[in-house]
């Protein structure tokens, strides 16, 4: 067994070292014929006719879980999208793992020369440990004080007379009732939030909390940062059908005819929401596919066994920010010990999981220095060696970054590709009569990572266009500030 992959301490069983076995491969190789063989194992996937088949293969398990899931392809209550014209100062919260953000929002409706949407005043306020401790209605006690806080400042005095509609976008897990209402489900990331509030409904729970400071505040709707990034694009875009979320990990919501759906998917609901409701925004959590499907390398399978949920999130465990350090990382690890990489001295700290952040790689593949002197020193200050690392070691880190984010961005157009063709199926389209269609993206690999975003384009445009569809009809647009505009959005929409 390779000693660069050995971490003894987190191997769950005799099974787990025994399939570890596939990991190994004869040593003394040079850099030159490993990267070679990384190449292979990475880019051979990428041919058009596998990744066709493998789209073809998702959408075939979307199918499944379309008719009995309750963990993914969940109905939300939204069943409108904006139609570009709602109007009116909103409220927008923003709850995740380590910001709540709280933002006054004006939407102005789709007019020449004019931004639709503007924040007018936004304040971001840190939950660090102390507040992560918050117990119960202590923490949304906390959160209307820093709504107080907000609607203090003098510029907006004037909303002060008027009932102030909040749109929440919640990072965390919660059962929804209505497009207004949610019963609170453990949070994780060591939030006590819901001691003593566990299925509790959040409208309820800021409300009260509000009430208490006499804020002139109603809760309008509560969405997921997929839907957020959603209402958000097709607010300004009417061709938006589609959101896809790729940070650290990710998502996908689409617009979908109800009927797609199996009735049991939808769990209580009023029949006035049925009667009025032909599509519903569908979040996907489409993470958790591809098991079976996707390819994978060695490596993949080598970070599935250790991970702590294993086969839980496979399609994320390929291409979320979280996990393109560590694939990189295992490769490195195979090259330092067997490859000659850094002349075979394993940097401080590098066998620790995760201990390579996707930050590097992107500095990496953006570094324009002849001698990657960039990539040198932001490498060289999180894992120190005895002398730097010689520039045919970073040659060797920038090349196999870039083949891992190559596919990253592949098997993204692959999950886009096979969700279109799901909505064209439903809708009883054609590639051809569809049209041209726009994606809502967000999060800090689609935003930032160097040229992400424009090689999953070049992937996604071969793709549609394999299928039948005019060049380009399916374009990915960035969704700024999704989570505060598409909360805003969310409030406006009746039925959201």
């Amino acid at each position: 067994m390779l000693p660069s992959l050995v971490h003894s301490a987190i191997f769950p069983s005799l099974h787990t070292r025994k399939r570890l076995q596939d990991v190994v491969r004869p040593k003394n190789r040079n850099m030159d014929k490993f990267l070679r063989e990384v190449r292979r194992n990475f880019e051979s996937p990428l041919q058009s006719g596998k990744l066709l088949a493998m789209s073809a293969a998702l959408q075939e398990q979307f199918a499944v879980k379309l008719q009995a899931s309750n963990i993914s392809m969940l109905p939300t209550f939204t069943h409108t999208l904006p139609a570009g014209d709602e109007r009116g100062t909103f409220l927008a919260l923003d709850v995740g793992g380590s910001t709540f953000r709280v933002a006054v929002v004006v939407l102005k409706g789709i007019s020449p020369g004019e931004k639709p949407m503007q924040i007018t005043k936004m304040r971001s306020f840190k939950i660090d440990e102390s507040i992560r401790v918050l117990e119960g209605t202590q923490f949304f006690d906390w959160m209307a004080g820093r709504i107080e806080e907000t609607l203090a400042d003098a510029e907006l005095k004037s909303h002060a007379m008027s009932t102030l509609s909040m749109g929440l976008s919640w990072s965390f897990p919660i059962n929804q009732l209505s497009g207004r209402n949610g019963l609170l489900l453990e949070m994780g990331k060591g939030f006590c939030a819901t001691v003593g509030c566990q299925e509790r409904d959040i409208s309820e729970l800021i409300m009260d909390a509000c009430h208490k400071r006499n804020l002139n505040v109603r809760v309008g709707a509560i969405i997921n940062d997929g839907v957020a990034s959603l209402l958000s694009c097709a607010y300004e875009n009417s061709a938006t059908r589609m959101a896809v979320i790729l940070g650290t990990g990710t998502n996908a919501a689409i617009h979908l005819p109800v009927s797609t759906l199996a009735h049991s998917k939808f769990g209580r609901r009023e029949q006035s929401w049925y009667d009025n409701a032909t599509h519903v925004v569908v979040n996907t959590e489409y993470s958790m596919f591809g098991k079976n499907i996707l390819h994978t390398t060695r490596w993949d399978e080598y970070l599935n066994l250790t991970h702590r949920q294993p086969d839980f999130q496979p399609f994320e465990h390929l291409l979320g920010g979280r996990y393109l350090g560590e694939i990189v990382r295992l490769v490195m690890l195979e090259a330092i010990n067997d490859a000659g990489l850094f002349g075979g001295e394993m940097p401080e700290k590098f066998s620790e999981p995760y201990s390579l952040d996707t930050g590097i790689l992107a500095i990496f593949q953006a570094d324009d220095t002849p001698l990657l002197s960039k990539s040198s020193a932001a490498f060289y200050s999180q894992h120190p060696l005895s002398t730097p690392p010689s520039y045919a070691d970073l040659l060797f880190i920038r090349q196999v970054a870039q083949v891992v984010s190559r596919r990253a961005a592949a098997y993204l157009a692959v999950g886009i590709h096979s969700l279109w063709q799901l909505r064209l199926v439903a809708e009883g389209l054609t590639a051809a009569s569809n049209g041209h269609m726009t994606i809502g993206c967000n999060g800090s690999v689609i935003e930032k990572y160097p040229g992400f975003r424009q090689q999953c384009q070049a992937y996604l445009d071969d793709l549609t266009a394999l299928s039948g569809a005019d060049p380009h009809s399916v374009v990915l647009e960035i969704a700024d500030e999704a989570a505060i505009f598409g909360a805003a959005v969310a409030a406006s929409v009746p039925d959201a």
